[in-house]
Parts: C-alpha cells; sequence; structure tokens
C-alpha cells in the first residue's frame, strides 16, 4: 500500500505536529506485576486496546499511593491509546479512545498516551485513521521486530495522518462513529453466537461426566498413574523453533484440550538440548502453571513434530491402560476439574498460578469401563467437530464485517467518500 491522494485542501502531516503531550508507560522494575492490587487505579495494558473500543475485561490496578508517582503516565478520559505492540491477530497501531468511565489510571509499557491539540485535530478523527488501513500500513512502515511488531515514542510522532480542515475531521467522525456502531453491533451479535455455540458444547460435556460419574463412581487421578515428570526452561529465543531446531514449549501450546506445537520458543543453539524431556507421540500433558482460567489444561500431543522439550510449567503423566488418554483430556475439561484448579490455583488474578502435583492427583476421574470412555471420545468429538464447523461459519461473517469496516473508515479518512452525501444513501 501506499499514500492516498487527498482532496484538494486536504495534506498529510506528522502526528507529533497535533498533538500536546505523547506518552507511553513505565518499563521494567518500575511497574511488575507483584506491584499489582485488587483495586485502586487502573493500568491500561495492550489487552485493553482494541481496534476502536477499549476493552474493558482486562482490569488491573495498583495502589493509589504507587499512582502518585506515575504523573507522566497518566490516562484520562478521551485521550487517544495506541498499541505499541502488534501481531497477526492484533494490529500494530490499533487506537481507542480512554471512556469516562475509566478513573484514575496510568498506560503501561507498549501502550502509548495521546492528547490532541484540539484546535488541530479532532482525537476520535485520529482513532478513526489508525484504525484504517492506510493507518495500520504507516505503523508497519515504522516498525520493528519480526514475530511481533513494536513502535517507540518517535515512531508514533513520525506518523503521517491525514488533515481535512477540523469541521470536516468531525464531520467525518461523526459518520464513522454511527456506521461502524452499526457494524460493531452486528458484530457482538454474531460473537455473542459463538459464545452459545460454546456454551451448548461445554453443557453437552458437563451433563455427559455428571451422568458417568452418577452411574460408575469416580475414583481420584493418583489411582490411575504410573509416572509424573516435568521439563527444563533454560533461557531462550523469543521466536519460534523452525524445522530441524530445537524449541521448547510454552504454556499456551496446552489450551482449550489441544495440543499445538507451534506455541514454543526456540532454544539457542549454544544450549545443549535434554534428549530426555522431548515431546513425544501421545504424550499426556497437564500445565501447572497459567493464569487462574487456564492452569491446569490437558492435552494430548497427537504426532507432534521432532525436537520439541517440555518445560518446567508442563507435567507429563503416564497413565495405566484403565484410563483412556483423549477421555481424561476431556474430563480435565469439566466444570468440575476446572472449579478445582479455580479453587487450587497459587498466585493472584493477575499473576501466574501454580498446582501442586498432589492437587492434580487428586482430580476426580469417573471410574467407567474403556470402552464407554472411547464411544464418549468418538460421540463428543464428532459433537464438537460439528459445533466447530459453526463456529468457523460465523467467524468467516465476522471477518467480512470487519473488512467493510476497514474499507469504510479507509475511505472516509482520506476523502474517497463525501460523508455528507454517504450519511444519506450508504446502506451498512
Amino acid at each position: 500500500m501506499r499514500e492516498i491522494d487527498l482532496p484538494r485542501g486536504w495534506s498529510y502531516g506528522q502526528l507529533g505536529h497535533s498533538l500536546r503531550s505523547l506518552a507511553d508507560g513505565p518499563f521494567g522494575s518500575n511497574l511488575a506485576s507483584k506491584h499489582y492490587t485488587d483495586t485502586g487505579a487502573r493500568v491500561v495494558r495492550l489487552g485493553n486496546v482494541g481496534v476502536g473500543r477499549f476493552k474493558d475485561e482486562d482490569r488491573a490496578f495498583i495502589s493509589l499511593e504507587r499512582y502518585k508517582n506515575f504523573a507522566r503516565h497518566v490516562v484520562s478520559e478521551g485521550d487517544v491509546i495506541i498499541a505499541g505492540l502488534g501481531d497477526s491477530n492484533n494490529p500494530l497501531g490499533r487506537a481507542c479512545l480512554a471512556p469516562p468511565e475509566l478513573g484514575p489510571a496510568i498506560v503501561k509499557a507498549d501502550c502509548f498516551r495521546v492528547r490532541v491539540d484540539s484546535d488541530r485535530l479532532d482525537a476520535r478523527f485520529l482513532v478513526h485513521f489508525l484504525n484504517s488501513s492506510l493507518g495500520e500500513w504507516g505503523c508497519k512502515q515504522r516498525s520493528r521486530g519480526s514475530t511481533r511488531q513494536r513502535m517507540n515514542l518517535r515512531d508514533v510522532a513520525s506518523l503521517m495522518i491525514s488533515r481535512p480542515g477540523l469541521d470536516d475531521q468531525r464531520r467525518i467522525a461523526d459518520f464513522l462513529d454511527a456506521k461502524t456502531g452499526i457494524l460493531d453491533r452486528l458484530v457482538a451479535m454474531r460473537g455473542a453466537g459463538i459464545g452459545l455455540l460454546r456454551q451448548r458444547e461445554q453443557a453437552l460435556l458437563d451433563a455427559s461426566i455428571d451422568s458417568m460419574i452418577e452411574e460408575y463412581g469416580t475414583l481420584p487421578l493418583r489411582r490411575f498413574l504410573s509416572r509424573v515428570e516435568q521439563g527444563v526452561s533454560p533461557q531462550c529465543d523469543s521466536l519460534p523453533a523452525e524445522e530441524g531446531e530445537w524449541g521448547v514449549l510454552k504454556v499456551s501450546a496446552v489450551k482449550g484440550g489441544r495440543f499445538d506445537g507451534a506455541e514454543n520458543k526456540r532454544l539457542p543453539e549454544e544450549v545443549a538440548p535434554h534428549l530426555r524431556y522431548e515431546v513425544r507421540d501421545r504424550d499426556l500433558l497437564i500445565t501447572r502453571a497459567n493464569t487462574p482460567a487456564l492452569v491446569g489444561a490437558v492435552a494430548v500431543a497427537e504426532a507432534p513434530r521432532a525436537r520439541l522439550m517440555l518445560p518446567d510449567k508442563i507435567f507429563r503423566i503416564e497413565v495405566t491402560e484403565d484410563l483412556n488418554k483423549n477421555f481424561f483430556a476431556l474430563v480435565a475439561r469439566g466444570s468440575r476439574i476446572r472449579g478445582l484448579c479455580a479453587a487450587a490455583s497459587h498466585g493472584t488474578s493477575q499473576s501466574m498460578a501454580n498446582l501442586k502435583i498432589e492437587e492434580i492427583k487428586s482430580w476426580p476421574v469417573p471410574l467407567a469401563p474403556t470402552c464407554v470412555q472411547a464411544d464418549f471420545v468418538d460421540r463428543f468429538e464428532a459433537a464438537a467437530r460439528a459445533n466447530d464447523e459453526l463456529v468457523q461459519a460465523i467467524a468467516t461473517q465476522i471477518e467480512l464485517l470487519e473488512e467493510r469496516r476497514r474499507a469504510l473508515i479507509t475511505a472516509a479518512v482520506t476523502g474517497q467518500i463525501d460523508v455528507t452525501t454517504a450519511q444519506r444513501c450508504l446502506p451498512v
């Protein structure tokens, strides 16, 4: 992509020339997870920065006393928040406005707080521009990094933005607020549909597990265990290993009952791999450390690539022939065991939670015959595949709506459509 020709009277200019101030978050030991509290001043993190929307689900706080030390990093209602880190799923430079209900808050590292000169630039227009295809392209041009793209303060200040007159900026922002609001509601409705499908799948799983427990009773997992081990976690590169290279699994390799060998970090060439911890076909893996919502995830490693090593945060367990590995992975996804993980995990809601092996050994497993276990796996996996097809169909619809949203924004912020006319006749 390249800069788009603008209408007469419009121009491109550096973002820094239209700002009152620009700040990033505190780095390193100045703000770490150990400083987080249950209440106080809000810490705005990358997970809060959506495309045109402040995502309120990911909440972190520091004490009001500590907040007083971070005056340079304060973010207030109406400020523009820009993501300084991006990947294939979360675009670099995505932006949103700080909402009125935010309260006292600061930005964290890799988030930028922008205060515009309101005599030159409308904050809403800036948010829309940064979320356009042209804005995303401009951020990528200034980025560094391969797997995760990053910008610094100087990069943000040097971004070239389109600059119509201030009245035109406001008209464009009003138009896009209305049109994208409709598209966002459609996306939210379809997202809710995916949520309902996942809830239905979970309810089916829980009902089946409860039925087997009622019929056959349970035994603790320790009665089926023959061996437990965990790997090691040497210092690794941030990039994933290429084919033929050694990699150490990340905890995200085991999630939602599935194993993803691509979630790994490359082992440096000068570090010798521990061959005994190489992941083997049909290994049964359990995460002992992760966020509270994900700790205790279980998956079977089906045909993993060679040269993947267990980290110290993942257990590899061997079970007797009386327990089908895929059956146990499904049982571990049930609400009973997930509830035990949430209750037993050690750590705070803002940090890595840990499970002890003795707690995992106490998990209740239905004492169903192996033929019943195998039949349950076949039936549930068939239902899950059908569910996944519906989810994928809805996800495709969401993708198309988001593409339309981006195209509409790009056309408006570059003057390719006259928003005064489009307001009356352009369908959503």
